[in-house]
């Protein structure tokens, strides 16, 4: 049995709006060697919410929000998945390529890429975005302050010095993520507005685990996904003994977080000096839960952190694209790239453009 630390939850510290930032992402995903499971996958994502999805089993770009079913047409779906299928070739034949730069043969393999745009609607700022993992890690990103590709890879180079010298595709690129790729997110964000612009205030508990020294603050049910969560005593922010983790999906399209405190050397009369802040963006009353003890010893377990059903789609994204997360906000941070690589070329070559989506998928 858990014990409860619930104070009241009080709407107070006023604190500065945060603008809002939208999201444009695509994320693919090819695999080898899983059975049961789609060889190719992609997944078209607005602020964190999947709007359109395509597998290699069912062979058909579908909508998955009413708000994009209504505002565009079967065309729009057809010419989508025939470059979805396009792609999926492509990726085929790029997993044999890397394998062969890994000098691997069978074995479970996946390659992964993600692209696409962030645009804030008070300053206007756009920041881009595009990089491919394998296997779960780094394997080539486009930097766009150089304009150049950057690989942790020796396994990558040879993509780089042929993509470093491609200035048709680096233009491409650029026109994308600086025009085209903010005109689409504003266009989906005005389709979806009721659902994308909405607010939506969370649950927040304190819990604590018997014999244990970590006390957990819990928030479920709150969207946007643009939020901060953090611990302070006596009105002050802390760090030391903090432990904060990152926002995931709820199946009912909310989204839950959490942020750890360990108070070992503290006793019961001053734990009432800690309090768990959250912060919404759009909100502009910070949600305070202030720590007490009680002995609750028959509160049900079921207030304490539910099981969390993903839909497959979110699965695949959070699943296989952990490689992203570090880079989300802030575009590409530079990775070392080594200069010592004699394996072969990737010469397959698709530079594919689209109205909706930029499709750069060579290595």
């Amino acid at each position: 049995m858990k014990i409860f630390l619930f104070l009241s939850v009080i709407l107070l510290g006023i604190h500065e709006t945060k603008t809002a930032t939208h999201s444009l992402q695509y994320f693919y995903t090819g695999s080898s060697g899983i059975r049961n499971f789609p060889e190719f996958v992609t997944v078209g994502m607005v602020d964190g919410q999947p709007f359109s999805y395509y597998d290699s089993v069912i062979k058909k770009e579908i909508p998955k929000q009413d708000w994009i079913a209504k505002n565009e047409g079967p065309e729009y779906w057809e010419r989508n998945t025939q470059k979805s299928i396009g792609d999926e070739q492509n990726f085929k034949a790029n997993i044999d390529i890397v394998k062969q730069r890994f000098n691997q043969t069978g074995g479970v393999h996946i390659v992964q890429w993600m692209y696409g745009c962030e645009w804030d609607d008070e300053t206007g700022k756009v920041n881009g975005f595009h990089q491919y993992g394998y296997d779960g890690e780094d394997f080539i990103a486009f930097d766009p302050k150089t304009e150049t590709w950057i690989t942790p890879k020796p396994q990558g180079l040879i993509t780089k010095q042929k993509w470093d010298t491609d200035r048709a595709r680096t233009a491409s690129w650029i026109d994308y993520v600086t025009v085209q790729c903010p005109d689409w997110l504003k266009k989906y964000v005005n389709y979806g507005k009721t659902s994308l612009l909405r607010t939506e205030l969370p649950s927040v508990s304190i819990l604590q685990k018997p014999s244990s020294s970590m006390i957990r603050c819990h928030a479920t049910g709150f969207y946007p996904n643009r939020a901060e969560m953090f611990w302070r005593k006596d009105g002050e922010e802390i760090h030391e003994g903090v432990e904060k983790g990152e926002i995931l999906p709820n199946n009912n399209g909310t989204f839950q977080m959490t942020s750890n405190l360990k108070l070992s050397s503290e006793t019961s009369e001053d734990w009432m000096k800690y309090e768990c802040v959250f912060q919404l963006s759009g909100v502009k009353e910070d949600i305070i839960t202030r720590l007490e003890k009680t002995d609750s010893s028959d509160f049900p377990t079921a207030v304490v952190i539910g099981v969390v059903v993903v839909l497959l789609i979110l699965a695949v994204v959070v699943g296989v694209g952990v490689w992203y997360k570090r880079r989300q906000s802030n575009g590409f941070e530079k990775a070392n790239s080594s200069d010592t690589s004699s394996n072969p070329s990737m010469d397959k070559d698709s530079n594919k453009e689209t109205d909706e989506k930029k499709k750069m998928m060579d290595a």
